[in-house]
């Protein structure tokens, strides 16, 4: 789950933003994640955290050389324990810190919901921030129309009317099959037409 902040794999992460760079050339793809990585057992924070900021800036500047925006995700650690950014305040500090305009925050409302809830206030909070945004319903991380605590009808209204115009990704275990947990889409449309 990434390699950022891992003191030890300094050389790996770079390789890897080096392959993902030719991954995201062949299939036209504007936005890279990238993943902080699970802090090994008796890990330094403090050094961690000085690792993810160096790799993370000279990662965010070599892919704005190839035109491809970075993103970082805050993760919770019930879905991956001991992932190193599980933290939404964190995150929004860290692209303070880095200062360009090529390092965004992926919201997944599934992670911000279990993290923080009060989704209404941090999705407004967190906006400015924001590069790209994921779904899934909380607590099961299935269809967003499953059972849960998510509205989503009403996310994606508050979505629409704070002006995101990006796309959205489905970060979800479907409940059946994946066909039948694509019909969730058909279903919020159909709400949205009456």
């Amino acid at each position: 789950m990434g390699l950022a902040a891992l003191p030890d794999r300094v050389d790996d992460f770079k390789a890897s933003i080096e392959e993902t760079i030719q991954y995201a050339k062949a299939i036209n793809c504007p936005m890279v994640h990238v993943l902080a990585g699970v802090c090994p057992e008796g890990a330094n924070f403090e050094q961690m955290e000085a690792i993810y900021l160096d790799n993370l800036s000279w990662a965010v500047k070599r892919l704005q050389q190839e035109g491809i925006q970075s993103l970082i995700e805050p993760i919770n650690n019930r879905s991956l324990p001991g992932y190193f950014l599980n933290c939404f305040d964190k995150a929004v500090s860290y692209i303070e810190k880095v200062n360009s305009p090529s390092l965004k925050l992926q919201l997944d409302l599934f992670h911000l919901q279990v993290l923080k809830g009060d989704l209404t206030a941090n999705i407004k909070r967190l906006f400015p921030y924001v590069g790209h945004i994921q779904i899934a319903q909380v607590p099961d991380r299935h269809e967003p129309d499953s059972p849960g605590e998510i509205d989503y009808f009403y996310i994606f209204q508050l979505l629409e009317k704070l002006g995101y115009t990006g796309w959205i990704g489905c970060e979800y275990f479907p409940a059946g099959s994946a066909t039948e947990g694509l019909g969730w889409m058909k279903r919020v449309n159909a709400g949205a037409a009456s």
